[in-house]
This record gives structure tokens, C-alpha cells and sequence, in this order.
């Protein structure tokens, strides 16, 4: 809701000031018809009438530019934009009428404010640019809407100041997270380190007792061995009876 605010402000501001050029046109074509039928000279009228009409056509180019924006980017609905396109095309038809009327190949403008109004818009609608406004917004005046639209800014400035807060604290705890993680890696890398050196201890004791073991045997061997020749040699000198 807050992107749809500008470009509603700028279009309401756009449309008046052109419904005001129309108005204005209308008022120097019959101030220009007036001078020529009393014979006066109606050139700096014409000079001003030429180049109220260009501006008045850019105006309306910018409120189809607008228009456009606001379609494209979901500001407003497509049955809305069909709606102001509308609007636009009156102001179309309205711009061709002044320009007839200023080449004297029509009527002379209308000059009640009604006319002026991209002909034909109801009575009761004090502005055609906020059909299918929000309830909280219609009826509003530029300054209220200008006001509003602060607030709404404000509001969204607050929220985006708490919704900071919350991602810094968010990135302290990640941070802290991960550093404790470091600490815990290394004790585990310390574990690891501390049983493979156990394990090669393990390994080279498991070698010396099979070393022990084995001379062990070895030597038991050569006692039986030594027991056996003495014992042979008893019996070799024993005296026979």
C-alpha cells in the first residue's frame, strides 16, 4: 500500500492541472472568438492558445505514461486501469474538441465546469482517480494523503528498524553459534589426536609383549635341552653294579 500512494498523489495533482489547462484553453478560444468579431487582433490569444494546446497534450501523454506504470506494477487492478484509460480517452476527446474550436472548425467550447470534467463524469464523484479507493483514503484531501502517506512511511521505516534489530541479533547468535562450534571441532580434533596416539602405544606394547613372549619360550627351550644332556651324562657315568 505504501508504493500506491505516490503514484496516486501524482496523478491526481496531473489530472487537475490538466482539467484546469482544458479550462483555461476554453476561456481564451471564446476570449479569442470575441476579439474577432469586434475586429481586434487576436494573435498574442492565438500565440497562447497554440502552445496551451501542446502542453495540454503532454500532460494528457503523461498521465497514459502513469497510467501504464501503475498497471504494470499492480499499483492499481486492470478493471481500474480500464477505468482511468477512460478518463484518458475523454481528455483525448476533449483535447480534439478545443483544437476544432481553435481552428474554427467547431463549436465554441462549453464552458461550464461540467464539460471540462473529461465530459460527462457523474455528479457526486469529486474525483474520478479514486474510484475503488480504499475506505480509509477516499474523500481525503491531497494534504491528508500526503500526511497519511508519512505516516504509513514512518510505520514502515519503524518496522524495518525492528525487523535490523532482529537480523543483528540473528547474526550475533549465528556468530557465537559457529565459534563454539570451532571450539567443540577442536576438542574433537584433540580426541582423535590423543586415541590414535594411543592406539600406535597400544600397538607397539602389543609388539614387545609377542617379542617377550616369544624369547621367553626360547629359553625355556634351551634349560630342558641343558637338563637333558646332564641327565645323559649321569646315566653315561653312573657306575654299573
Amino acid at each position: 500500500m505504501g508504493n500506491f500512494y505516490p503514484c496516486i498523489l501524482e496523478m491526481l495533482s496531473l489530472l487537475d492541472a490538466t482539467r484546469q489547462l482544458a479550462q483555461d484553453i476554453a476561456e481564451k478560444i471564446q476570449e479569442r472568438n470575441r476579439c474577432q468579431r469586434s475586429g481586434e487582433s487576436s494573435a498574442k490569444i492565438n500565440v497562447a492558445i497554440r502552445s496551451s494546446l501542446q502542453n495540454l497534450r503532454e500532460k494528457i501523454d503523461q498521465l497514459k505514461e502513469l497510467l501504464l506504470r501503475a498497471v504494470s506494477t499492480r499499483q492499481i487492478t486492470q478493471l481500474e486501469g480500464d477505468r482511468r484509460q477512460n478518463l484518458v480517452d475523454d481528455l483525448l476527446t476533449r483535447h480534439k474538441q478545443l483544437e476544432a474550436s481553435y481552428k474554427n472548425e467547431g463549436p465554441e467550447p462549453d464552458m461550464t465546469r461540467s464539460s471540462l470534467m473529461t465530459g460527462g463524469v457523474k455528479r457526486g464523484v469529486t474525483n474520478p482517480w479514486l474510484l475503488e479507493e480504499p475506505e480509509e483514503t477516499r474523500g481525503l484531501g491531497f494534504d491528508d494523503l500526503r500526511q497519511q502517506q508519512r505516516r504509513i512511511i514512518e510505520e514502515q521505516d519503524a518496522g524495518l528498524d525492528a525487523l535490523s534489530s532482529i537480523i543483528s541479533r540473528q547474526k550475533q547468535m549465528g556468530q557465537e553459534i559457529g565459534n563454539e562450534l570451532d571450539e567443540q571441532n577442536e576438542i574433537i580434533d584433540d580426541l582423535t589426536n590423543l586415541v590414535e596416539n594411543t592406539d600406535d602405544r597400544l600397538r607397539n606394547q602389543t609388539r614387545h609383549v609377542k617379542m617377550v613372549d616369544k624369547k621367553s619360550t626360547s629359553c625355556g627351550m634351551l634349560v630342558v635341552i641343558v637338563l637333558l644332556l646332564i641327565a645323559i651324562v649321569v646315566v653315561a657315568v653312573w657306575p654299573i653294579n
